[in-house]
């Protein structure tokens, strides 16, 4: 991987990463912490890249736990899977995905054929399982 004019060297970010991961072992709350810390660039790269997972990059932008079957298929998942969009579960006839666009994450409520709501921020996450239960009978 060669690294375009705005891009940190691989190798830098495989370092960083290690450490990261190394400090923190699996406590997602230390690597938020670190990641917070870091550049924003470098950690916009991080947070797609094949070096950390799905379930990190989760916790990262929304600090919430959606459970232990979610955190175990996102644990599975490399970040670079999340700018296509990582299908996250079904409720009901809806599906949520996960996905980061333009260095934000967003939670996109799905119904087979279309989008039918989108969510950014935080709150993103607990904002789509509301509006789900709220289109429930």
């Amino acid at each position: 991987m060669n690294p375009g004019p705005d891009q940190t060297p691989y190798k830098t970010l495989v370092d960083l990463a290690d450490q990261m991961l190394e400090d923190c072992e699996d406590d997602v709350v230390c690597l938020a912490v670190r990641l917070d810390g870091i550049d924003e660039g470098v950690r916009n790269e991080l947070l797609v890249s094949d070096l950390l997972n799905a379930w990190q990059v989760f916790w990262y932008w929304f600090r919430t736990d959606p459970g232990i079957l979610l955190r175990e298929q996102m644990d599975l998942e490399p970040a670079s899977a999340l700018p296509a969009g990582l299908r996250l579960c079904d409720i009901d006839l809806l599906e949520l995905f996960f996905t980061i666009q333009d260095n934000r994450p967003w939670i996109i409520v799905w119904d087979g054929e279309k989008a039918v709501s989108s969510f950014n921020g935080r709150t993103a996450y607990g904002d789509a399982i509301a509006f789900c239960a709220n289109l429930q009978p």
